[in-house]
């Protein structure tokens, strides 16, 4: 009985991928926790903060992107997919979708990081780069944000 019922939604499932459409299918899958949600409307445009580390220079920059948008940090092209927030009853917590890659000059360009990651764990995943660090600091509505270049 539970072998036909976990068929049967697996092919719920199958059936309801198939039947996104493209843009929905690039829509990044969510996190399992039930408390996160988009940052609340306001005034701006909703978007991830985030700080960057040159390991060689060792300056660090924060700079803020629109969800769909991508900024540069050195090499790195930042693309934030979503960003979201907890509930006010649960604990504060910020994640945002990223997709990073690294654009080397000369080179292939190399895709170091595709997924969540969560600002009050930035160890749990992290970008593992020799020359750069990048973390979420907070989603939030930024006031005239714009991709930084640099």
């Amino acid at each position: 009985m539970r072998a036909l019922l976990a068929f049967a939604v697996l092919a719920t499932c199958i059936g309801a991928a198939s039947a996104q459409t493209p843009q929905q299918q690039q829509q990044p899958p969510r996190p399992g926790n039930a408390n996160l949600r988009p940052v609340p409307d306001g005034p701006g445009i909703r978007s991830a903060e985030l700080q960057g580390l040159d390991k060689v220079t060792a300056r660090t920059q924060r700079f803020y992107v629109p969800v769909g948008k991508s900024t540069r940090f050195g090499t790195l092209e930042i693309t934030v997919g979503d960003c979201l927030v907890n509930v006010p009853e649960a604990p504060p917590e910020s994640v945002a979708y990223l997709t990073i890659v690294d654009h080397k000059p000369g080179q292939a360009e190399e895709r170091l990081f595709s997924g969540w990651m969560f600002a009050s764990t930035p160890s749990l995943s992290a970008l593992d780069h020799g020359v750069y660090d990048v973390r979420v600091l907070s989603c939030t509505m930024a006031q005239g944000s714009s991709p930084s270049s640099r």
